[in-house]
């Protein structure tokens, strides 16, 4: 059973307004900004030793880099809208209560996000790493294994929230 397809680039909702934000920006009001700073240094005289002009040409390498990053990245978006009834099984989107069965147990909440919304500390887990890979498709109750630099890792659902 497939339960994710690579190639997409899972978001929420708010990181899909924010990105789509971030390219609004760029595209107008940095692209602007760089065109002018690049036109101002051109006037300065010699391109080849005017360094002013060569940090606005780098500055524009990487605001295209970006851009074309996050065109390609929206491109291939999909919105996680995680739906209150489906909770029988782990999915992206999911909110997951869990507790390690190795001693010393210990519970963990944290939530199965695509990897550009990844953070460990703040218990937002990639569905592309190892640990949020484990998790997708099994249900409450279950027994997952995680395979962490540690060694292996036994790990119960307790809960999906």
């Amino acid at each position: 059973m497939k339960l994710i397809n690579m190639d997409k680039n899972y978001v929420t909702p708010e990181a899909f307004k924010s990105l789509k934000e971030e390219l609004h920006e760029l595209k107008t009001k940095k692209r602007k900004e760089i065109a002018e700073k690049l036109q101002e240094t051109k006037e300065l005289g010699d391109l080849a030793e005017n360094a002013a002009y060569e940090e606005a040409k780098s500055s524009q390498e990487v605001l295209e880099s970006r851009i074309l990053e996050l065109e390609i990245l929206l491109r291939n978006v999909s919105i996680i809208r995680p739906s209150p009834f489906n909770n029988h099984k782990v999915v992206i989107g999911s909110k997951i209560e869990t507790e390690s069965v190795n001693k010393p147990k210990t519970k963990k909440i944290f939530t199965i996000v695509g990897s550009q919304e990844a953070n460990p500390s703040e218990g937002r887990v990639s569905n592309e790493s190892p640990f949020g890979r484990a998790f997708l498709g099994h249900k409450k109750g279950e027994i997952v294994f995680v395979k962490t630099p540690q060694g292996m890792v036994k790990y119960k659902i307790i809960k999906i929230l």
